[in-house]
């Protein structure tokens, strides 16, 4: 059964007999808290079982479990999990990534219990992707090594409001896997460790001369160059340029380094916002469609 009809399948039923059907369907259960995320069991997902009697067994001594699916190569699923909480929204850099084709493979998209989204891919064969958090940009990946709460778990928001996992809508085409490490570049850029050793050598005066940075950012080789650019818009936001002034000095001389017009532009706005408390905001249209009335129901539940 493909994952948009076995999430279908588990909608409107008891919590049970939803933990039943994904054991049944192969996918590997294990229950967690009643009203929470977290693991009723010592080892958690670790424990996640896809035997129907076992996993029918441990929702009769707890009927009100929630549902715990772990991600990675286990399950055969990954998510992208676009958070809404007060400090920000993941959904713009969400539709930010769906516009560069790099989230347009999903199976199936959920309504999570704050008003954000679970966006279901298929596990890469040949890859094995470990989760990761992209604080800034309110966007995490559940792969290996991680789990989901699946529907039709609830989890308890606020003092007052229950709220449900919700299949929102599948998609009518074969997922693809996520290529985790290039959505985790895009939507929080950042020079290693031992990059930045190397262009602290910068003296305070080349970090402000726009023609000197954008000379420097030519000579980066193959692997920095994304890296030096975020770094280089880093440096003259902190000056006071503004963004089409950042990209006017820096895009040229990114590009005869090597990279995309759309990889430059997504790096020097990720760096301008890394700067700025006011985030930037871009519209779209077409196949973001999908995601941007995710957020605007998303904010009418909460309300």
């Amino acid at each position: 059964m493909d994952t948009a009809s076995l999430l279908a399948s588990v909608t409107g039923r008891s919590l049970p007999d939803a933990a039943t059907l994904f054991a049944r369907a192969g996918v590997p259960v294990f229950p967690c808290v009643p009203g929470e995320k977290r693991p009723l069991i010592r080892h958690g997902f670790h424990e996640a079982t896809s035997d129907a009697r076992q996993v029918a067994a441990s929702w009769r001594r707890w009927p009100a479990a929630n549902i715990g699916i772990p991600t990675g190569g286990v399950s055969g699923l990954e998510v992208v999990d676009v958070d809404v909480k007060a400090s920000g929204s993941g959904f713009a850099g969400f539709n930010r990534a769906h516009r560069e084709g790099l989230v347009a493979g999903w199976e199936v998209l959920v309504r999570t219990p704050s008003g954000g989204m679970h966006a279901y891919y298929p596990a890469h064969r040949d890859r094995h992707q470990p989760s990761w958090q992209a604080a800034g940009a309110h966007v995490d990946f559940r792969g290996n090594g991680g789990y989901i709460i699946a529907p039709p778990s609830v989890v308890q928001v606020t003092t007052e409001l229950r709220a449900s996992y919700v299949l929102i809508t599948g998609s009518n085409s074969p997922g693809s896997p996520v290529n985790a490490p290039a959505l985790r570049e895009f939507l929080d850029p950042r020079p290693n460790p031992a990059l930045l050793r190397n262009w602290g050598r910068l003296t305070a005066s080349v970090a402000a001369d726009p023609e000197r940075l954008a000379a420097w950012i030519t000579a980066r080789g193959e692997g920095e160059r994304n890296r030096g650019l975020f770094w280089a818009s880093c440096r003259l936001s902190e000056a006071g340029m503004s963004l089409p002034e950042m990209h006017d000095a820096l895009a040229p001389a990114a590009e005869h380094a090597g990279l995309s017009p759309r990889e430059i532009t997504a790096t020097i706005r990720s760096a301008y916002r890394a700067t700025h408390t006011t985030s930037a905001t871009s519209g779209g249209s077409g196949r973001d469609e999908i995601p941007r009335r995710m957020a605007r129901s998303s904010s009418q539940v909460l309300s």
